[in-house]
């Protein structure tokens, strides 16, 4: 089945979104920082299985192809983001849905479930953090500046934003999300994660340099009856480089 491209008017802002398959279940990716359906889930939107589900990527607002509006870091990003998605998904008529969320979309998809529990069907977030540590802010302040990135990453997001802007929104991030260390338990949604009553299973990747496993552990302990899945060699982007066993589990869980 082809994917589709399109935009659509939610809260405001033009929001680009990928579509493809016919399955009567619908699932939602959520990409992660500077990310875009098209960078972040070529193997999902290629590979899941189009008879089963029907599925959507998003680019949230001032990422990919949902600029203009440039993007930016107020203290509630993330619930913005849970709004523009959800309202997203409503606004093209599905009632009822799965997500699928990574590093920042797994954020976004946390709060999304928890806010919004009689449309979320089931949720997997893989890469995700409920809180910020001094020792996040640390990892985070690693990768503020874009031209020490490895070439394979830095390339395919230079060419869809263009250095500068690539740079700036990098670096407005990092500040964004070390503001969450500021509070006193560094939470970002951690309130929050008993109210998700919907079947969960998070991923993690033993050797994910971005986020320690005591996150996912952490989420896994506060929402009740969710599955960890612990991957010996995943990475931060184990949906990429594993997709294949990615997609599986994933799909089986569905």
């Amino acid at each position: 089945t082809s994917i589709t491209s399109a935009k659509i008017q939610v809260n405001g802002v033009h929001l680009h979104y990928q579509q493809t398959g016919e399955g009567s279940h619908a699932v939602l990716l959520l990409p992660g920082m500077l990310g875009s359906g098209q960078t972040d889930f070529g193997p999902q939107l290629k590979s899941m299985n189009k008879q089963l589900f029907t599925i959507v990527a998003w680019d949230p607002r001032g990422y990919g192809e949902s600029i203009p509006p440039s993007r930016d870091f107020p203290p509630d990003f993330f619930e913005r983001d849970a709004k523009d998605a959800v309202d997203l998904m409503q606004a093209l008529k599905f009632k009822k849905f799965s997500l699928l969320g990574w590093s920042d979309g797994g954020i976004t998809a946390l709060i999304a479930a928890a806010k919004y529990p009689t449309l979320i069907h089931k949720l997997v977030v893989w890469g995700a953090n409920a809180s910020v540590t001094q020792e996040d802010v640390r990892i985070y302040n690693g990768i503020r500046d874009v031209s020490k990135w490895s070439e394979k990453v830095k390339k395919p997001l230079e060419e869809m934003y263009g250095h500068e802007y690539f740079a700036k929104t990098c670096e407005a991030w990092v500040d964004g999300i070390s503001h969450f260390a500021e509070e006193s338990d560094g939470s970002i949604c951690q309130q929050l994660l008993p109210d998700i009553k919907c079947p969960t299973l998070i991923i993690h990747g033993e050797k994910d340099p971005l986020v320690p496993r005591a996150h996912a552990e952490y989420i896994h302990k506060h929402i009740k009856g969710s599955r960890l899945l612990l991957m010996p060699e995943g990475k931060h982007n184990l949906h990429l480089r594993f997709a294949e066993d990615f997609n599986r589990q994933v799909e089986d869980f569905l």
